[in-house]
């Protein structure tokens, strides 16, 4: 187990987290990622955290579900509500944790009878889960309705949302490389096939949606806590829309995908804030234009492996 733990491979990938993260670190505090590039980053972040939580519902277990915003929303509400009470990390803790346990109830309540749909079916009883969730909030008291909420405490620090970002990539990828993950891409390839071969297809899709509906609930939480203002419509179906697109965009099936994705969609649309007449014209053509030309994605559905690079110079060197 500590072999595994602490392989060549996942040396290099810490050595590559660490050096991601000091050199942004180190760009913060000289100023050359300011207050709007800043904002662009964290943005980006957690865009990355929605997307490879949705591409393992979508992408690795092939169910479409439109309510990532659903979930979102929930934590974010969660973690507003209990900092305002508690103005510290503690309470932000506390705001994760409550958003945890009330996005996997709402998960569990959705995905056991529902994941027995598919395509379209299961897509639009999703979209309408988000949207029930968004009028909930926008009419409870404790949320303050459609005003929203405003004070939040900004918690959110640089060094905590790139935890959170590592942690949620690592749980997809190492999900993905489980017993269950394999079942998940077993279900994607052919669900029926799977089913015969003794597959509980139900139990392995509603785990999936599960740790999905988790890290969207983290995302949100840690959004709240550095926007500190809160609305309804932050929420919307455009939300779920959103994610969808990066992971498509990117190529489903691979984590490697959603976060490129994350990043390039994340730039594209600080450059585009400039012509805002025409950003949503320039976004759209471009999505069109990649749907024409790269209907797989970037990356389709290749992943990064740095196991995969290390063996194959082995190999080289064996062969030499």
């Amino acid at each position: 187990m500590a072999k595994q733990v602490f392989s060549k491979a996942n040396l290099i990938w810490t050595g590559i987290a660490v050096a991601v993260f000091a050199i942004i670190q180190v760009m913060m505090s000289v100023g050359l990622i300011n207050s709007y590039y800043e904002s662009t980053l964290f943005t980006i972040c957690f865009n990355i955290i929605l997307a490879v939580s949705l591409n393992l519902i979508v992408g690795i277990c092939g169910q479409f579900s439109l309510g990532h915003a659903g979930f979102m929303a929930i934590g974010a509400y969660a973690a507003g509500v209990v900092t305002k009470m508690m103005p510290d990390y503690a309470g932000l803790l506390l705001g994760i944790l409550v958003g945890f346990a009330i996005s996997a109830v709402e998960a569990l309540i959705v995905s056991i009878p529902t994941l027995r749909l598919r395509g379209d079916y299961l897509a639009i009883v999703t979209l309408g889960f988000s949207e029930i969730i968004r009028i909930c909030i926008q009419n409870m008291k404790i949320t303050n309705g459609a005003a929203g909420l405003s004070g939040i405490p900004k918690l959110t620090t640089w060094p905590l949302l790139f935890i959170a970002v590592v942690v949620s990539i690592t749980v997809c990828c190492n999900f993905v490389r489980s017993a269950p993950g394999r079942a998940c891409i077993a279900i994607n390839d052919d669900e029926i096939a799977a089913e015969a071969m003794g597959v509980n297809t139900t139990k392995y899709k509603v785990i999936a949606f599960v740790i999905g509906a988790l890290l969207a609930s983290l995302a949100g939480s840690l959004f709240a806590n550095y926007f500190y203002v809160l609305n309804p419509n932050q929420f919307t179906f455009n939300k779920s829309i959103d994610i969808l697109v990066i992971v498509v965009f990117g190529g489903m099936g691979s984590m490697s995908a959603s976060v490129l994705s994350a990043i390039v969609i994340g730039i594209l649309n600080m450059y585009l804030q400039q012509f805002t007449d025409i950003r949503m014209i320039i976004y759209g053509a471009a999505l069109v234009l990649m749907m024409i030309f790269r209907p797989q994605g970037i990356l389709g559905s290749w992943e990064m492996s740095i196991e995969r690079l290390l063996k194959k110079r082995k190999m080289k060197k064996e062969a030499a």
